[in-house]
């Protein structure tokens, strides 16, 4: 998967029952290639019965995000406000007389960093 989505990116949803609406991104999963969106993929889970440390009984049906496989979203382009690919170029950076070079992301669309 590489670094194209990380967390705090807004993406589009490219397929499924959310096609079409966007979200920031929560947490990004690399391993299992996958992202958790603010306000996509919803979904109904039960919960066992129980209590918390207040005595409070905790369980019932909760609506929770979960997650999207990374080739279901695509980054927001930040100047058109639509979906674009995500690049990389290596720019050098002078910082305090060191120059160093920097992996920078960028939207292919556009050209902007991202």
């Amino acid at each position: 998967m590489g670094a194209k989505i990380k967390k705090g990116d807004l993406v589009q949803i490219l397929a499924g029952k959310d096609k079409g609406l966007q979200g920031k991104v929560l947490k990004v999963f690399p391993t299992d290639a996958r992202v958790l969106v603010e306000g996509v993929n919803r979904v109904t889970k039960h919960t066992k019965a129980g209590q918390n440390e207040n005595g409070n009984a905790t369980g019932g049906i909760e609506v929770v995000e979960a997650p999207l496989h990374v080739s279901n979203v695509a980054v927001v382009d930040p100047e058109t406000k639509k979906p674009t690919r995500v690049g990389f170029r290596e720019e050098t950076v002078e910082k305090n007389g060191v120059s160093k070079t920097v992996r920078v992301r960028y939207a292919k669309a556009s050209g902007k960093d991202l």
